[in-house]
This record gives C-alpha cells, sequence and structure tokens, in this order.
C-alpha cells in the first residue's frame, strides 16, 4: 500500500477532529523547517557551517555555528504563517514574539533547534525538538509565563533526526508516528505508525562518566546492571550512548531501552542537566504516547509544573518496567542520603 504523506495525514487528522487547520499549518511549517536545517547539516564542511559560532547562550553553552542558524531558520519559517502567538527556544534568553506587521494565532512553540551539537563537527547525528502549547486565553502579548504550562497541556511534539536519513517523529496525543525524508520527492512520508516501545528491555544509555557524581540509588541501579547475569538481575544488560538526546531517545523508540540523565553532585545547584520545556517534556509526551514511561527519578516529567523558562529537570525514559524500577529506587527511604556504599 502507498504511504501517505505528512500533508496527508494532518488532513486526515483535522477531518477526523483531532487537530484544527492551524496546527496542521503549524507543523507543517516546522517540517518546512526541518529540511532545511536537514539540507545545512548534510553540506557539512562544503556549506561552511562547522565549528563555533563564537557566542554563548542562556545557560552559557558556547554556540555551534549550525546553533544559531538552525534557531534563525525556525524563527523566520514560524513568524509570518499566523498560527503563532509566540515562539520560546533554548538558545534565547526570553520569548519571542511575532511581529505586529503579521496575524497572531493561538498557539505557542517551544523548541531545541539542534540538539546534541556538540557531535555536528564529528558527523553524529543530531536533531531538532519541539513543543506546541496553547497560549492560554486573553493573554495578547505572551511573556515567559504564558510559556510555564506543565507537560500534559502539550497538543503535539515531536522531533526531526538528522542522520543517515532524517526522520520527522510526531504525537498529536493519539500515538506517535515518523515519518522519512524523501529527498527526491521533497516530503516526508509516513514510515511507520502507532510506535510502540517494549515494556522490558536488556540496553541503557548514560553517560557512565559522571559516575562518581551520582546519588545512591543511581549507582545502585547501573551496578545491578553493570553486574549483569551474576547480579541481581540475572541477565547481561548493553549500554549505548550517543551524547545526542534524539539520536538516543530515538534508537529507544526503535527498539526499546531507557535513557537517563540523573542528576548529580558534580554542581550541587543544578536540579539537573536537561531543559524541561526544550527537551524533557516534548520527550515525555512522545514516550508516553508509545507506551513508555517519563520521570525525574522521583515524579512523572509531564506533571512537573513549570517555574523558569529554562528550567533543567534529572531525566529518566524509555521502557516501561525499567523507568518504574530506578524510579521506585529513588523513592525508597534506605536509598537516600549515604545509605548506599
Amino acid at each position: 500500500m502507498k504511504s501517505i504523506s505528512l500533508t496527508q495525514f494532518l488532513i486526515e487528522q483535522q477531518r477526523e477532529g483531532r487537530i484544527n487547520a492551524d496546527l496542521r499549518l503549524l507543523i507543517e511549517v516546522v517540517a518546512r523547517a526541518c529540511k532545511r536545517i536537514s539540507i545545512a547539516v548534510g553540506k557539512g564542511a562544503l556549506g561552511g557551517v562547522l565549528g563555533s559560532a563564537g557566542t554563548e547562550n542562556v545557560q552559557g553553552e558556547t554556540q555551534k555555528k549550525l546553533d544559531v542558524l538552525s534557531n534563525e531558520i525556525l524563527l523566520e519559517a514560524n513568524a509570518w504563517g499566523g498560527h503563532l502567538a509566540a515562539l520560546a527556544s533554548e538558545e534565547m534568553d526570553d520569548p519571542h514574539p511575532i511581529p505586529d506587521r503579521y496575524p497572531k494565532g493561538e498557539y505557542l512553540l517551544v523548541f531545541d533547534p539542534l540538539d546534541g551539537s556538540s557531535n555536528i563537527d564529528v558527523n553524529i547525528s543530531v536533531g531538532t525538538i519541539f513543543s506546541v502549547l496553547r497560549c492560554p486565553e486573553g493573554v495578547k502579548e505572551p511573556d515567559e509565563k504564558a510559556f510555564l504550562q506543565p507537560g500534559t497541556q502539550q497538543v503535539a511534539a515531536g522531533y526531526a533526526v538528522y542522520g543517515s536519513s532524517t526522520v520527522l517523529v510526531l504525537t498529536l496525543g493519539d500515538g506517535v508516528y515518523q515519518f522519512t525524508l524523501d529527498r527526491e520527492q521533497g516530503n516526508f512520508p509516513l514510515t511507520h505508525a502507532k510506535m510502540r516501545i517494549p515494556e522490558d528491555t536488556s540496553e541503557f544509555a548514560i553517560n557512565m562518566s559522571n559516575m562518581r557524581h551520582w546519588e545512591p540509588p543511581m549507582r545502585r541501579y547501573i551496578d545491578e546492571l553493570l553486574a549483569g547475569k551474576t547480579g541481581p538481575r540475572g541477565r547481561d544488560f548493553n549500554m549505548r550512548w550517543v551524547a545526542s538526546m534524539v539520536a538516543d531517545v530515538h534508537r529507544i523508540l526503535t527498539r526499546g531501552g531507557i535513557f537517563i540523565y540523573p542528576r548529580d553532585l558534580k554542581d550541587p545547584g543544578k536540579p539537573g542537566k536537561l531543559r524541561l520545556m526544550y527537551e524533557a517534556n516534548p520527550m515525555a509526551f512522545i514516550v508516553e504516547q508509545a507506551g513508555g514511561a517519563a520521570t525525574t527519578g522521583r515524579e512523572r516529567i509531564l506533571a512537573i509544573a513549570p517555574a523558569q523558562l529554562h528550567q533543567r529537570v534529572p531525566v529518566f525514559l524509555g521502557s516501561k518496567n525499567e523507568v518504574e524500577r530506578v524510579t521506585a529506587y529513588h523513592l525508597t527511604p534506605a536509598d537516600r542520603a549515604d545509605a548506599y556504599a
């Protein structure tokens, strides 16, 4: 059977009453922007886009040229369509208003324009993550407060992975769908529908170099996995780590696994590494829609009421049974503080 395009898929969703025309157009615009970013990433050194931009973002991280370019592509693409009230980017301090000369819509777009950008120069997969919220009723000039909604309020979320092929993964709150860019045709045909994450897994993704900084329950969990067949789990586990969240999560969505970026004591002032609004919420929405689970190790990510636009949180997501196990370890009183030696 011939696959349908992203546009056809969205029109069908609109006809069935799941989305309106503005949300359909918004997602199509984001998809077109992702195609432009994919082209820029694919050119690499030929496009003069590798290396540092010589600037820092709001988190104090050095920006890559492609970070800046990807951010500009998404801003420009979404400014004039009339479906957005405002945008917020991981690369910008404050929300970006829609210029007064353009009509405004009912949605807010939150995005990480180029996740995993530290991998750009070594030709490893990177991606774009996005989340769509409704602008609160009666708000004409959205500020940061308008964006501070729990992840349960998302109306859509997705990501693109720029790898050996470019894929766009999307949820509208009714399952998870994957579209693969056909470079010759210039569109995104549907290639996987109703994606599901296996409840059990023998793969985990984590940066082991931070182990000495972890909390006791986190060390307990990883020690059990590393013990393999001779340990309490009674089977061997494999570790995978790309250091690009979109690539690691896409692998888990495709074949199962657990992705962990826990809280650590290396910088006690930071509750976590990943950003709630730009990374954790959209990925948690997608993972839950695919039958997985997503927590901070202590609470459901989507239930968190954000306090800041650039708020950070620990992230545990993927195969449901593993996420629930490691979360239970963090909630057991005996595993708190220095109880684990």
